[in-house]
């Protein structure tokens, strides 16, 4: 059966229809509900966690705070489900990734309008993302139609091959930076490998997933292969870790979060663990580049999503003799085409706006120079927005440098050559992704293998093919997703050895 809010949601897929809506409503604030066992459940008894709008700060929506009771249910449902969906055949489980991702994309719109008001992204960074979530269920949808295995022989004694099996119920727990493309791809490999699921997203931005909610109400999955709960992480996504028949989690979000999740569950030493953390992710600009390409390239990385992207290049590092002209016309592009509103939406919550606003502060007492931006004021009026800002003159042992900010702020610092350029990269415990940006095919090679990061892209930024290993090294986490590094995720193997007749 269909939740009220969200039948009421569905025909509200124009911006000016959202907010008419959120006027209208009878039942204001909006009043979100955990679905378990296909079933919107009544969170009458949850206490509430307020959601505001980061556009215009105002309250909009009450989302639950599931009980470890709750977490309970669902994963019992899960567990249930887990006995029939990890037999179905892999052209069935595809035939629903099929329908779930067609259903998203006919409703293109309203996941994109829901998404900005809910995140504080613009409308068309919003579809972007909905696009990838797309994406997410049509690339695994087909990836599980075409696997291969590994068979070997010993000689006149025996055949070996390997064979893999659903790992269980999975945890997924989602950020809130770019909730329904991060959670859906979570969800589209763990439900194609035939695992079932208790997905939990931030408690910031939870409005997509209850969305989903419906569309996978709508695409009529079998009951309990997938269970979306709400809540925070100390009460409900704790709950959802520890619990002993949870066999694995993946989990994107920030490092302390991580090192928490790893100590709750040091004594469950069955479960898989896939976590993606924080980046502090270098951008190099060495002198032969197109400098024009170059300044677009960096700008794009520093700034997309208003900077609210794990892998944005947040430090730039330009070499000496084109740091001064690099400088100049970055800032210039930054001011001429990263407008609020229109290219960069609003901080994602006033928690997050006072943390950015900190690094600001910060900036201005070790006497950094703004190149662009200024410190926003203490108590945003309307809306949590911070311009994009650009440093120079900070140390490379500021915390500014060192520590991930997570929005509209960038600095840039000059190096000499490749060994400095190389070790500034690397002067970072996170080793999320990187960008260099040379014409000098040699280097590409010689600098981009010595990077310590996960990802690292040459001339061009947040380019992907769903088949790659996503993940990084040092404290950005452990484990890799994307096509088989998923697979592995979210599968258990074991190897048959069968004698020779």
């Amino acid at each position: 059966m269909a939740s009220l809010l969200c039948s009421a949601l569905w025909e509200r897929n124009t911006l000016e229809k959202a907010h008419n809506f959120l006027t209208t409503w009878k039942f204001f604030p909006l009043v979100l509900e955990n679905y378990v066992s296909n079933t919107f459940t009544s969170s009458s008894d949850f206490e509430n966690i307020p959601s505001f709008n980061p556009q215009t700060g105002q309250l909009y929506a009450h989302v639950p705070l599931s009980t470890p009771a709750a977490v309970d249910s669902a994963v019992l449902a899960a567990e249930a489900a887990f006995k029939t969906w990890s037999k179905t055949t892999r052209a069935e489980r595809s035939k629903y990734l099929q329908r779930i991702g067609a259903l998203i994309q006919e409703n293109r719109e309203l996941f994109a309008v829901w998404e900005s008001i809910d995140q504080g992204k613009t409308l068309e960074r919003g579809r972007v993302e909905v696009d990838r979530a797309v994406s997410n269920f049509s690339y695994f949808s087909t990836y599980i139609l075409h696997e291969e295995s590994s068979v070997r022989m010993i000689d006149g004694v025996a055949l070996t091959y390997e064979h893999r099996s659903p790992a269980g119920v999975f945890a997924l727990i989602s950020p809130w930076n770019m909730p329904l493309y991060l959670l859906t791809w979570k969800i589209a490999p763990c439900l194609a490998f035939g695992c079932t699921a208790v997905a939990k997203p931030s408690e910031v931005t939870s409005m997509t997933a209850f969305l989903l909610a419906e569309v996978i109400r709508q695409a009529e999955l079998p009951s309990g292969v997938l269970n979306i709960v709400f809540g925070d992480g100390a009460t409900t996504g704790s709950a959802l870790v520890k619990h002993p028949k949870v066999k694995g989690i993946s989990f994107t979000g920030g490092t302390a979060t991580g090192i928490q999740i790893r100590k709750d569950t040091a004594a469950y030493i069955y479960k898989h663990l896939s976590l993606e953390l924080g980046g502090k992710n270098p951008t190099l600009v060495f002198a032969d580049v197109d400098l024009e390409k170059a300044v677009a390239t960096a700008a794009m990385a520093a700034f997309e999503n208003q900077g609210e992207i794990c892998l944005c290049g947040s430090r730039i590092y330009v070499q000496s003799t084109i740091y001064e002209t690099f400088v100049k016309q970055f800032t210039s592009l930054i001011s001429e085409n990263y407008k609020l509103r229109s290219k960069v939406g609003a901080v994602v919550s006033l928690q997050h706006y006072q943390k950015i606003r900190s690094y600001l502060l910060l900036a201005e007492k070790e006497r950094g120079t703004f190149e662009l931006g200024s410190i926003p004021g203490e108590h945003p009026k309307a809306g949590y927005w911070i311009e994009p800002t650009i440093l120079t003159g900070i140390a490379t042992n500021s915390k500014i440098m060192r520590e991930e900010i997570f929005g509209p702020v960038v600095t840039i610092a000059p190096f000499e050559g490749e060994e400095e350029a190389i070790g500034l990269a690397n002067d970072n415990p996170n080793g999320l992704a990187s960008v260099l940006l040379t014409r000098d095919g040699a280097r590409m090679r010689r600098v981009g293998e010595r990077i310590e990061a996960g990802l690292v892209w040459v001339n061009c930024w947040l380019v992907r093919e769903l088949g790659t290993p996503f993940g990084g090294m040092k404290s950005s986490g452990v484990g890799k997703e994307g096509g088989a590094y998923s697979r592995d995720v979210f599968t258990n193997m074991r190897t048959l050895h069968l004698p020779s007749v």
